[in-house]
């Protein structure tokens, strides 16, 4: 398969996405913005931690011969994560094709 804009994949979350996105969530809580009812918009979900796997949208190709792209990861909140040049494959940092079951 090839991938292409707005194809769903797996990705597989590093040490440090998981720290940014974690990070992201707790400065969202420590702000007191959640509590405070500011109306800003943060990072809320649940914690994230690197290997876990979560679905990711294609938003652009960069590369065909390594297959290296640029995705939203979906994950179990109201945020996604931005994973730049990421390359095919089944590692931490890596996004797969889904299983068919």
């Amino acid at each position: 398969m090839q991938p292409s804009i707005g194809r769903i994949v797996h990705y597989r979350l590093t040490k440090h996405d998981a720290d940014d996105i974690n990070r992201r969530r707790n400065d969202f809580h420590t702000s007191r913005s959640a509590e405070d009812r500011t109306g800003f918009v943060g990072h809320v979900g649940n914690s994230v931690q690197g290997g876990d796997v979560f679905p990711a949208v294609i938003v652009r190709v960069w590369n065909e011969s390594t297959v290296t792209c640029n995705l939203q990861v979906l994950l179990d909140g109201t945020d996604t994560y931005w994973a730049t040049s990421r390359e095919e494959g089944t590692g931490v940092g890596r996004w797969a094709w889904p299983e068919r079951v």
